[in-house]
């Protein structure tokens, strides 16, 4: 099982650190992969959310724990460029990740290629078993679920 922390969250919403660099490096040191939102200028790179914020550099953002959610055109034109794993959506039931993964909107029917996105928003649907990985704020209590604690 594939877990995900969103933003760099992993035991519930914390809106002040989301997406800051040291924030996302905490939760890759937890074990897990990290789901960021990156933006391009031209010249610079940047983690935010509704807004470019945080300065990244390229090399941070090839580690290979980022799931790394485009947030403009530019940003998802260089994430491709640099074959960094990346995918681009804004209320889409489905996505594909350019390394292949299904990105699935919350509530949306899984399959074994899924990455459940924020469970807890629509835990009635959420079978452990049919998904591949899971994106979410408390991504720790996934990690307890799944006995990989």
């Amino acid at each position: 099982m594939i877990l995900i922390s969103h933003r760099g969250n992993i035991n519930g919403r914390i809106p002040k650190d989301e997406n800051k660099p040291e924030y996302i490096l905490s939760a890759i040191e937890k074990g897990y992969d990290c789901e960021v939102d990156v933006w391009y200028d031209g010249e610079q790179w940047y983690f935010g959310h509704d807004d470019p914020r945080y300065e990244v550099e390229l090399e941070f953002l090839k580690n290979d724990k980022l799931w790394c959610h485009a947030k403009n055109l530019l940003a998802l034109q260089h994430l491709l460029k640099n074959n960094i794993h990346c995918f681009w959506h804004q209320k889409d039931d489905y996505t594909i990740t350019n390394m292949g993964f299904i990105w699935t909107y919350p509530g949306n029917k899984l399959t074994k290629n899924s990455i459940c996105v924020m469970p807890e928003i629509n835990s009635s649907n959420f079978n452990i078993s049919n998904c591949l990985g899971i994106c979410s704020d408390e991504i720790k209590k996934f990690k307890e679920l799944t006995n990989e604690a």
